[in-house]
């Protein structure tokens, strides 16, 4: 028998062997075409060739594409398990030619591969073509020598491709095989052609016309040949049997989940093992290829396909989670021609595992009510939607599996009233919205969210990526199109442009067109937590709803912003062990220059413990372990170590990071829906540049990474070669000298004060009033003004002037950079009827100052018209000249 692995090999190796490039298959997530959920064809990922758009080194091409239909338009999900072909995830066996060879050709490696190299009987191959198409149909007889009738003429676009409305089309040629008359059916075009007997099993594509809506314009110059064979179908046939299920990668992967089970793979449970295998390639090669479960997007459609797998897994008795099981198996039989699998195969197990342990609890519930729901309906009875919609809404049961679980009873679901139930629930929602006291400028972003979705970010995996415009938004308000030196925000399906959150910074970057767009995306927002919103400068060309775009990172920025991101991960966990698990993170902010991070803690950080810190998250970077992540519940997530935000509302699914080396495996664990480094030393470097209270109980560290740290270091370094010279010593010798010189200053200061001290004792100082006493009144009075006194020494020269007098009042003004401090002294014998308080607000209000305090025996004050000493001392002695002595 040929296997599978046989069949694929041998058609990439005749083409190969005739000039056609083998080219691997690319992702199943295509970054070409944002109107694809997943790549469904063989051409996808050539779109860009065909169309001109790109240019590849080879002009023929040959490759085994995986393709998933399973949403969108190209949905076979409610069929696969119950007939013989449908399936999620198949591989595309095609041949390619950008404008080399054409018709005659393709026919002549389809015929000369089927016929000579598989040996397949002629006679049980048909062929079709296009009812207008002589030249195929007269290949076909020159080259297969078919006779008349076996060369099928069809007047349907079942037989015309077109890449839309407008661009490359042209007709086809379908290569069908007969199984036989024991099976019903007819060849293609007859009253019988939907019975099983004929299976179209190559579809030949001759792309030779230009179109434009719908209608052909011209002939391509470069015509070109697109070839589509589905290798499950293929392998059927070579296989010798009817049933695709019935190829060997199927029976493998179905023998083991009967053994797993230990139940029967036929008779009733035949069709719940179908699911499950087909199921499980989808599941797998998404898990892959970067797609996770999610509640929308391709992740929505990637879980949906796995609670339809486990949904049968529970139809077949399986007590315990089934399809990590299978994983292996599947690894067996086709990690051989896809590495991928074999890479990623921890983590599909992981990932299957704890969505199917997850998923049981609600299907066992869903299942228990749907059951209590139906228990009065007749066969062919309809569930209400109403129902249907409690079952999704409250126990969190999709109405894909309330629909699929009734198909088998013989029962349908009320779908109208399923979707007036939640368009119910939506008006609801945005009513509390509206009284929620959420900003009114927010009311713009609710309803493109509520038309048009959410945007679905593939930044994790790319930087990269095409997109639909969904919506403009100019001024406040929705535009349909917006030109040259308008800002604008731009919404698209998809984006792999990070939006503000979290901390981090929103991307920049650049979104085009081939239509000449040209925007700076200056920001990109998060509103709602659901919009990636594009803040964008037009600086050519114009953009309108509808167009396809490309959107491409500032991929330099983003590298300096998940350097920064990673390294407060690292440094929130070395926190915690320097300093204690009392330390959580109380806020942060990750910008392409810096990174800053608040944290709970009472004191502040003694240089010692910051170096400790700083040399622990330097030690993680150099071991540059690899980055990883899981997707888990917050639940479990936090029950398997990570850290949580407290006051951080966190949804279904959270995206856990570990990274670095710790005693328990991971150094830092930790839950984060932000763009991180792939290895730790991605970061290259961290400094830390300061540290400061920000709040009571609250601190925080401000820091650099890679580059700017490194710069950092060496713009330190410049400044102490340059204060080096300065003090003319070696760099080492600069905190000696510096000492040094501080410690003489102190000396020359000190003995500065006590000169100027000993002047004014002495009763003379640079524009100074007479020291000696006057009599003022009754009273005996002591000024005088002097420049340059540090007002420190204002009391100890008052108190001197106070023992001189004996009996009196004294007052000092001292004058320093144009301000002026005056103190007075009142003699203990006086304070009862003068005090020093009073006269030192007069002196301090001649300086244009207010206030001033102390005791009634000495007081001080300030103000700042220094040139108005004399005044002040005057002020003071014409109080004194009217007090009782």
């Amino acid at each position: 028998m040929t296997s599978t692995n046989d069949i694929r090999r041998s058609f990439l190796d005749y083409f190969g062997a005739n000039g056609h490039t083998i080219v691997p298959s690319a992702p199943l997530v295509p970054h070409n075409d944002p109107t694809l959920m997943f790549v469904n064809a063989g051409m996808v990922p050539f779109k860009n060739v065909f169309t001109g758009l790109e240019t590849r080194p080879y002009k023929t091409a040959t490759s085994s594409q995986k393709s998933v239909r399973a949403g969108g338009k190209h949905n076979d999900l409610d069929n696969v398990g119950y007939t013989a072909r449908h399936h999620t995830f198949f591989e595309m066996l095609g041949n390619f030619s950008f404008g080399d060879y054409f018709k005659e050709q393709a026919i002549t490696h389809a015929w000369t591969l089927l016929t000579k190299e598989w040996g397949l009987p002629a006679e049980k191959l048909t062929a079709t073509v296009y009812h207008t198409d002589d030249e195929a149909f007269d290949l076909w007889k020159k080259i297969a020598g078919l006779p008349d009738h076996k060369i099928i003429r069809i007047p349907t676009k079942d037989n015309f491709w077109a890449m839309g409305d407008s661009g490359p089309c042209g007709p086809c040629s379908e290569i069908f095989y007969d199984h036989g008359d024991h099976i019903w059916g007819g060849p293609p075009g007859s009253p019988e052609e939907d019975g099983d007997r004929f299976v179209e099993i190559w579809n030949l594509v001759f792309m030779q016309y230009e179109q434009e809506a719908n209608e052909i314009v011209s002939e391509l110059p470069r015509p070109s040949i697109d070839t589509g064979m589905g290798l499950e179908r293929i392998a059927a046939v070579m296989q010798g049997v009817h049933n695709n299920y019935d190829t060997d990668t199927f029976k493998a992967l179905i023998a083991e989940s009967g053994a797993i089970t230990r139940t029967a793979t036929d008779g009733d449970l035949q069709a719940s093992h179908r699911v499950i295998a087909d199921h499980l390639r989808s599941t797998s090669f998404l898990i892959a290829d970067g797609v996770l479960p999610a509640n929308e997007g391709r992740g929505y459609v990637l879980r949906r396909i796995m609670r339809r797998a486990m949904r049968h897994a529970h139809i077949i008795g399986a007590k315990d989670p089934l399809m990590y099981r299978l994983v292996g198996s599947l690894v067996s039989e086709m990690g051989g021609a896809y590495p991928e699998l074999v890479r990623a195969q921890p983590l599909i197990e992981e990932t299957l595992l704890r969505e199917e342990t997850r998923f049981r609890r609600t299907l066992e519930n869903g299942l228990r009510l749907l059951d209590e729901a139906t228990a009065g309906l007749g066969e062919g009875g309809t569930l209400p939607g109403e129902t249907a919609f409690k079952l999704y809404d409250t126990y969190g049961f999709p109405y894909d599996l309330t629909e699929d679980a009734l198909r088998t009873q013989g029962l349908g679901v009320d779908r109208a009233g399923f979707d007036a139930a939640m368009a119910e629930q939506k008006a609801a929602a945005r009513a509390a919205w509206k009284g929620s006291g959420e900003k009114a400028s927010d009311d713009i972003w609710y309803d493109i969210a509520e038309t048009l979705g959410s945007t679905e970010f593939v930044g994790y995996a790319s930087t990269k990526g095409e997109g639909e415009v969904q919506a403009i938004v100019k001024d406040g308000a929705r535009v349909d199109s917006a030109g040259v030196g308008d800002t604008v925000t731009i919404i698209t399906n998809q984006t792999p442009f990070y939006g503000e959150s979290g901390g981090q910074m929103g991307d920049a970057g650049l979104i085009a067109s081939l239509g000449g767009l040209s925007a700076k995306v200056e920001d990109t927002a998060k509103p709602l937590g659901r919009l990636h919103a594009h803040r964008a400068m037009i600086e050519a060309g114009s953009v309108k709803v509808g167009d396809t775009v490309q959107l491409s990172v500032d991929v330099e920025r983003r590298d300096r912003i998940r350097a920064n991101h990673s390294a407060t991960h690292l440094l929130h966990a070395a926190l915690r062990r320097e300093l204690g698990a009392h330390v959580t993170q109380k806020g942060s902010l990750v910008a392409a220059d810096r990174l800053r991070f608040d944290f709970s803690h009472p004191d502040a950080l003694t240089h010692a413990q910051i170096a400790r810190i700083e040399a622990d998250v330097n030690a993680q970077i150099r071991h540059n372990e690899e980055v990883t992540t899981r997707l888990m519940t917050p639940d479990d997530a936090i029950a398997a170590g990570a850290m949580a935000l407290f006051g951080e509302k966190y949804g279904d699914e959270v995206r856990v990071l570990s990274m670095g080396r710790g005693d328990d495996n991971h150094y830092s664990v930790e839950l984060c829906g932000g763009t991180h480094v792939r290895a730790t030393g991605d970061i290259a470097l961290l400094k830390i540049v300061s540290e400061s209270a920000v709040s009571s109980g609250v601190r925080r560290i401000e820091a650099l990474t890679g580059e700017a740290a490194r710069l950092w270091l060496v713009d330190r370094e410049d400044k102490l070669r340059q204060s080096a010279a300065t003090l003319k010593t070696a760099p080492e010798d600069v905190p000696a000298r510096i000492a040094a010189l501080v410690e003489q200053s102190r000396k020359l200061e000190r003995e500065l004060a006590e000169a100027k001290k000993a002047l004014a004792l002495g009763g003379g100082a640079s524009g100074a009033a007479p020291a000696g006493p006057e009599q003022v009144g009754n009273v005996s009075f002591m000024a005088q003004v002097i420049d340059g006194l540090d007002p420190k020494e204002l009391r100890g020269i008052v108190d001197g002037n106070k023992k001189t007098l004996g009996s009196g009042v004294s007052a000092i003004v001292a004058v320093v950079d144009g301000r002026a401090t005056i103190a007075v002294g009142v003699t203990d014998d006086l304070t009862g009827t003068i005090s020093a308080v009073d006269l030192v607000r007069i002196g301090v209000e001649a300086l244009g100052g207010k206030g001033g305090g102390g005791r009634p025996d000495m007081a001080q004050g300030g103000g700042p018209d220094g040139d108005k000493a004399a005044a002040a001392i005057d002020a003071v002695k014409a109080r004194l000249a009217g007090s009782p002595g």
